[in-house]
C-alpha cells in the first residue's frame, strides 16, 4: 500500500473525482494553499487528512510538505487535483514491492485536450516521477519544478490521466500567465548567475528530470523560442497526428513561451 498526496487550491470542481480514483488508499493527504471553496469539505467528506500552507512557490511548497506532512506509507504517490489514476495504474500499484531498493518510479501521463483528445503527440514530457519515498525527493525551481531523486529511478505500468483544461480554456491561459512570471524570475536569476547549461546532458542524459533541465536551459537561450516550440511539437513531435486539438495546443504552449519571453524583457533592469 502506498500514500496519496494530494495538492490543492480552490479545487471543488476536480477534486471529488481525482479522490475518487485514489478511493482504494487508506492515507490520502490533502495539502492545500487555504482554499476559500469548499475544497477542504469535499477532501474531509471523503476521510482525506488536510494541511494548510499557505503557497510561496512550487518547490518550496512541495519540499515542505514531504517534510512535514506525516505519512502511513514509506511510499507516496503525488497527483494533482485534475488527474486522475487509471485503472491500469492502479493494477500497478496493487502489485507494487513497497520493499524495493529504488527511490521513485516514472509514470506516464496522458494530458486530455477540452474535447477528450488525448494529446498523446503533442504532449511534450509524458513521464514524471511521481511515485517515490519522501525522504529521498527534493524539488527545485520555482515552477514546473525539477523531480530530484536521490537514488534509482524504474517505471510503473499505467497511466496518470491529466485533465488541464477541466476548467475551460480561459483558466488554463490564466494560469500559464502566472506561471511565465515566474519562469521569467526564474530566468533572470540564472542569467545574473550566468548559469550554465549541458548539450551533453541535455542530449544523453540517463536521467529524464536532468536532461530535460539542461533542454529547457539551453532552449531559453535560443532566439525565435514560440515559433520554434511550434515546429517542434507540431513537425517532430507529429502533433497533428492528435488532429485539430493537436495543432491548437501546440499553438497554445507556443503562446505561452511567448508569455515568458515578455514576462523576462519586462523584468529586464531599464
Amino acid at each position: 500500500m502506498v500514500s496519496v498526496l494530494i495538492l490543492t487550491k480552490n479545487e471543488e470542481q476536480d477534486l471529488p473525482a481525482c479522490l475518487a480514483s485514489v478511493a482504494w488508499c487508506d492515507d490520502i493527504h490533502v495539502y492545500d494553499s487555504y482554499s476559500d471553496d469548499r475544497t477542504v469539505e469535499i477532501a474531509k467528506a471523503a476521510g482525506a487528512s488536510v494541511t494548510q500552507r499557505v503557497f510561496d512557490n512550487w518547490a518550496a511548497h512541495q519540499n515542505w510538505g514531504l517534510k512535514n506532512i506525516a505519512f502511513k506509507y514509506p511510499w507516496v504517490l503525488y497527483i494533482d487535483a485534475d488527474e486522475r489514476v487509471s485503472e491500469g495504474l492502479h493494477k500497478s500499484l496493487q502489485l507494487f514491492d513497497v520493499n524495493n531498493a529504488n527511490a521513485a518510479y516514472e509514470i506516464r501521463r496522458r494530458d486530455f485536450a477540452w474535447n477528450g483528445t488525448w494529446l498523446k503527440h503533442a504532449q511534450v514530457s509524458p513521464f514524471y516521477l511521481r511515485l517515490f519515498r519522501p525522504e529521498k525527493m527534493r524539488y527545485e525551481r520555482l515552477v514546473n519544478p525539477l523531480s530530484i531523486p536521490e537514488g534509482s529511478v524504474a517505471r510503473l505500468e499505467g497511466y496518470l490521466d491529466h485533465y488541464p483544461f477541466s476548467k475551460g480554456i480561459k483558466f488554463w491561459f490564466a494560469r500559464h500567465l502566472g506561471y511565465a512570471d515566474m519562469e521569467a524570475a526564474m530566468r533572470l536569476q540564472q542569467m545574473n548567475a550566468g548559469e550554465k547549461f549541458s548539450v551533453k546532458k541535455a542530449l544523453f542524459s540517463a536521467d529524464f528530470t536532468q536532461r530535460r533541465y539542461h533542454q529547457k536551459g539551453l532552449f531559453y537561450k535560443l532566439p525565435g523560442r514560440p515559433l520554434i516550440k511550434w515546429l517542434y511539437m507540431v513537425v517532430v513531435r507529429r502533433a497533428f497526428l492528435d488532429g485539430p486539438a493537436g495543432v491548437t495546443y501546440a499553438t497554445m504552449q507556443s503562446i505561452y513561451e511567448y508569455f515568458i519571453v515578455l514576462k523576462t524583457k519586462e523584468m529586464l533592469p531599464k
